[in-house]
């Protein structure tokens, strides 16, 4: 499938589009929000869709650089929610006419992206870890015994399945519990690559931010020969959620049916046994924007890339090592926000 069809298949890539268009032209997000909040006014569907189709919208995606490009996509991270429906402009952006507007955007954000930061490829030469500093601070990156960190995770995970085994069978009980399909909590180490001004692109983009303020970015290098899995689209999930099948039908049950609608069951990787295989899985910019969110099908069940940030590796094994000191940053108060390198101050 075409990268423009899956941008406008999937709720993350719509947002990415909608976020691009409105952070160059605030009059557009004006007119989608007022579109949601009174779906039964034409006028203002019209109004919208003559926006988003219009000469101007498609010259700034045409146009879209790093700044354009990272806004879409802090939009795109910070209205994702696994865990309750769709919000109203994920709605409104399900409609056919505004949908056939997005086309030509989609068609050349596709483009601006790939000429941006390689989406659809790990950068293994700039990967960062990011501690947080602040509120909700982290250790520093902890760079051994990641088979001892999946076994507990394994276990607590069964744990987890076990005991969802109590909750009420009705997908729509007011009921939630861990929402995300990654090892998290597991005290993995992450890394998501730097770029030009910015330590690293987790800086900006997180999924269920808690607004941290400071971090210290840790430039960190794989072994070489480090055995990596790009999650550079919708299909290349499924193929690693069946190679690996683990049962969290129901444990994800009620969050999983709140943000997709379908109710199992569910399966997510077992990240203990893709170990076996791959020193770390990537989620590229492209595979974020294409898959995260979507129920998709393996088999007869079905599974959802939840709360894995774009540009993101997991690494399973121990491979990494430190390679240069580290460098603290400091957040602006924007929108979207900015990061400094207050290393250099």
């Amino acid at each position: 499938m075409a990268m423009t069809e899956d941008l406008l298949s999937g709720p993350r890539g719509r947002r990415f589009c909608l976020g691009v268009l409105t952070a160059a032209r605030p009059e557009i997000w004006t007119l989608a929000v007022g579109s949601a909040m009174a779906p039964g006014d034409r006028g203002l569907m019209d109004d919208l869709v003559h926006a988003l189709g219009s000469p101007d919208a498609l010259a700034v995606a045409e146009s879209a650089g790093a700044s354009g490009l990272l806004a879409g996509l802090v939009e795109a991270v910070d209205s994702a929610r696994y865990w309750q429906e769709p919000d109203d402009t994920d709605e409104l952006l399900l409609k056919r006419p505004v949908l056939t507007a997005l086309g030509p955007v989609a068609t050349a954000l596709s483009v601006s992206l790939a000429a941006w930061v390689r989406p659809s490829s790990v950068a293994l030469d700039r990967q960062c870890y990011v501690q947080w500093t602040d509120e909700y601070s982290l250790q520093p990156p902890s760079l051994t015994a990641a088979a001892e960190k999946l076994a507990r995770w394994k276990a607590s995970a069964v744990a987890d399945e076990h005991q969802a085994a109590d909750r009420p069978w009705d997908p729509t009980a007011h009921l939630s519990g861990r929402w995300w399909s990654t090892p998290a909590l597991s005290d993995l180490v992450t890394t998501t690559r730097s770029i030009t001004g910015l330590g690293a692109t987790k800086l900006m983009l997180v999924e269920d931010s808690l607004g941290w303020k400071r971090a210290r970015v840790w430039p960190l290098a794989p072994a070489p020969g480090s055995r990596l899995y790009e999650l550079s689209d919708p299909t290349a999930w499924t193929d690693l959620v069946a190679r690996y099948p683990m049962d969290v039908s129901l444990s994800k049950r009620h969050d999983w049916w709140r943000t997709t609608g379908v109710d199992g069951p569910w399966l997510m990787p077992d990240w203990s046994a893709v170990a076996t295989d791959y020193d770390g899985v990537h989620l590229t910019v492209r595979g974020y924007l294409t898959t995260a969110g979507r129920c998709l099908a393996v088999g007869q069940s079905g599974t959802v890339l939840a709360g894995w940030n774009p540009d993101e590796t997991y690494w399973l094994n121990d491979v990494l090592s430190p390679v240069t000191a580290p460098s603290e940053w400091q957040s602006l108060e924007s929108r979207p926000p900015s990061w400094v390198d207050a290393t250099k101050t």
